[in-house]
């Protein structure tokens, strides 16, 4: 069942991409009929247009209503302010109240590993 739901919200992330390669697929498998009847050059047969224009203008079309879709989304979008920061806070101390910090420094020692306890070649048997 997880194989399943992976491959259809798979197909449902990608369907926006692959789109454009299906109006190029329904042009190829139907190019003849759009040459013949959909064509705006069909009374012109010297320019080779062959449906091209067609195709074009319906790409166009396909990419322009993809981004008037993504424009109102964006507009549609509401922003949420998770957190406020106060980034503007000054503290006026007396120059008497400035005391010096001490310093603390740690200096850890050095890490010796076992030599010879964990680093052990394994017995081999004389009798093989």
């Amino acid at each position: 069942m997880r194989p399943l739901v992976s491959y259809i919200l798979l197909l449902a992330i990608l369907l926006p991409t692959l789109s454009p390669w299906g109006t190029v697929a329904y042009y190829h498998a139907n190019k003849d009929y759009i040459a013949r009847v959909l064509c705006v050059n069909r009374a012109k047969p010297q320019l080779h247009c062959d449906g091209q224009c067609y195709l074009a203008k319906k790409l166009k079309a396909q990419q322009d209503r993809q981004d008037k879709e993504t424009t109102e989304r964006v507009q549609q979008t509401a922003s949420i302010q998770l957190f406020w920061q106060d980034t503007h806070r000054f503290i006026f101390a007396s120059p008497g109240a400035m005391r010096p910090q001490p310093v603390f420094a740690y200096q850890p020692s050095l890490y010796r590993a076992p030599a010879r306890g964990l680093l052990k070649p394994p017995c081999r048997s004389l009798t093989a």
